[in-house]
């Protein structure tokens, strides 16, 4: 069990493995992603008790529109169910859904669905859950670069807190803890810029086998990190 004193502010996961582990289980690509929905669940409440007050979930990359048109259709699916099914459980454990990326691109009806539980879980301050939908890392730094120089600053002007101020994690930390599933060891153009001091935890197990208890290794092994920012002498013992 990880320590209750000295748990990440911040935690985004890479959700890797699904198509995998279905292909593991002689079953089709469809029965891994709805058995990684499952698992999302059980990692958003097991991230709510142990006291993290943000988790990002990596659920769809502008680069996912070149999968099969079937498959995206049952992802959306999918969230489309999880929004309609969880909208209670999120307001009972007071957490607050938000969106990172272009919601403007994605089908009709989740753009509804999502509208409609972020607005309903808006005043929940126990938790923020952060599904990044549509979303690319290097986008995210383009569209701040667009915001900002529509406001007419001069580039002696734009600083770092004015920078983030404008991506899509704007008022929340930048994630102390990023955890990728599945074996892959890269960021797949997920949280570029919030990721500049983050510590990482790679694991080799698929995820819809990633369990509360494999969360616990995660913040276990993160909590006996000691952070270091770059700077001569300066560095921070793990928490949030």
């Amino acid at each position: 069990m990880p320590e209750t004193t000295n748990v990440p502010a911040h935690v985004a996961i890479i959700m890797d493995g699904n198509g995998r582990w279905a292909t593991r289980q002689g079953l089709p690509r469809s029965e891994g992603h709805r058995a990684g929905t499952r698992s999302a669940k059980a990692i958003v409440t097991r991230c709510r008790e142990l006291g993290v007050r943000h988790l990002t979930l990596y659920t769809f990359s502008r680069e996912n529109w070149s999968r099969p048109k079937d498959e995206v259709a049952l992802l959306f699916d999918l969230l489309v169910d999880y929004m309609r099914g969880e909208l209670q459980n999120l307001l009972d454990q007071d957490i607050r859904l938000k969106v990172l990326g272009e919601m403007d691109g994605l089908p009709f009806i989740a753009r509804q669905a999502l509208a409609h539980v972020m607005s309903k879980t808006a005043h929940c301050t126990t938790m923020t859950l952060n599904l990044a939908l549509n979303y690319s890392g290097r986008e995210e730094i383009l569209r701040a670069c667009r915001a900002l120089s529509a406001k007419g600053l001069k580039g002696e002007d734009i600083s770092e807190e004015a920078f983030a101020a404008e991506l899509y994690t704007a008022g929340q930390p930048d994630p102390d803890l990023i955890i990728r599933t599945s074996g892959e060891l890269r960021l797949s153009n997920y949280l570029l810029f919030q990721a500049a001091y983050s510590e990482f935890y790679f694991t080799d197990t698929l995820w819809p086998d990633f369990a509360p208890e494999e969360l616990e290794r995660a913040l276990e092994d993160y909590q006996n990190r000691q952070r270091r920012f770059g700077k001569t002498g300066q560095q921070m013992e793990s928490g949030g």
